[in-house]
């Protein structure tokens, strides 16, 4: 194929050009470029919680469905059901926006660390679960009422078996027992964290006798930090790298059994079973050798029978390749 144009063909270019009927002729020997991509970003979400924090979080409150499920089950004789739905990291004012309408607010308190979280817990369980502790018909949505002294109670009692629950799975994260130190259908979110606090929230649904609800916790960065080293799993990390002389130490003190063995011989179970009183059994050693010393199977080291005041004992002579000076 000829690329170099005629004159009479550059003639009618230059025609065309005047006109503005210039053909588009694709390159067939450029690749167009690729659009750039562009990835938003979200400066307002924080990045506090890593990871392995979100993650162990989560592991726990796994735990604490687990064992908020067999035991409501237990005291409310029906089956309950907890499951982790979601969970996202926001700021302490965007998490309030995100706890239903409807719901009983407990502050708890983290104890030995002295930070407070927050849990939500939707009216629609509570009723459910107050009916059900009263004898009455839970196959149906209870209607909404004001509490009554009653109800707040047995609201108590309810959210204490939570409470308890949550307390055994964070115990083992990061050693936080949490005890209730507020309810109410509001809470004073200002007394928890500052609005820019980084938040973890955890969303958990609630299913009594098919009946969804939700139960919210919320986990402000201030309430974990003493902890988060704990929590991400850092620090037993760091004492396991660095600590080597500790694990040593450790290991040192794990009990072995030791025995002393004169000798031994292998004998076939048709003539063990015949071994009367006043058989012989030969050794196959002589008692000059003395004893050996054996650490389960692995024999240490060679030794003379004699005795310690009123007890048996032996005396070390020389171990296995090593003589004792």
């Amino acid at each position: 194929m000829n690329d170099v144009l005629n004159p009479d063909q550059i003639a009618a270019l230059f025609e065309a050009a005047k006109s503005g009927n210039v053909p588009d002729t694709p390159s067939t020997t450029t690749t167009p470029r690729r659009g750039q991509r562009v990835r938003p970003v979200d400066f307002s979400r924080p990045t506090k919680f890593t990871a392995e924090h979100q993650r162990r979080l989560l592991r726990a409150v796994d735990t604490f469905c687990l064992g908020a499920a067999n035991r409501l089950s237990a005291e409310l004789r029906t089956p309950v059901e907890f499951e982790t739905l979601n969970s996202s990291q926001v700021t302490w004012m965007a998490a309030q926006t995100m706890a239903p309408t409807r719901s009983l607010a407990a502050t708890l308190l983290a104890e030995p660390i002295q930070r407070r979280f927050l849990m939500t817990v939707e009216q629609d369980l509570v009723l459910m679960a107050i009916e059900c502790l009263l004898g009455g018909n839970t196959g149906h949505l209870p209607k909404p009422r004001r509490f009554s002294e009653i109800d707040w109670t047995l609201s108590r009692r309810l959210l204490d078996s939570m409470v308890m629950n949550l307390s055994a799975s964070f115990h083992d994260l990061g050693g936080l027992d949490f005890t209730i130190e507020d309810l109410d259908l509001q809470s004073d979110a200002s007394a928890i964290a500052s609005v820019s606090e980084p938040t973890f929230v955890i969303v958990v649904e609630a299913r009594l006798n098919g009946i969804s609800s939700t139960v919210t916790l919320f986990i402000p960065w201030s309430g974990i930090d003493p902890v988060s080293e704990r929590i991400s799993g850092r620090s037993l990390l760091e004492q396991t790298e660095l600590g080597g002389g500790s694990i040593d130490r450790a290991l040192q003190v794990v009990p072995v059994t030791l025995r002393a063995e004169v000798a031994g011989t292998e004998l076939p179970i048709e003539e063990i079973l015949d071994l009367r009183p006043g058989s012989i059994v030969q050794l196959g050693g002589h008692a000059a050798s003395g004893v050996s010393l054996y650490v389960e199977h692995v024999k240490l080291a060679d030794a003379e029978p004699g005795a310690h005041g009123a007890r048996r004992a032996v005396q070390i002579i020389s171990r296995t390749g090593e003589t004792f000076v």
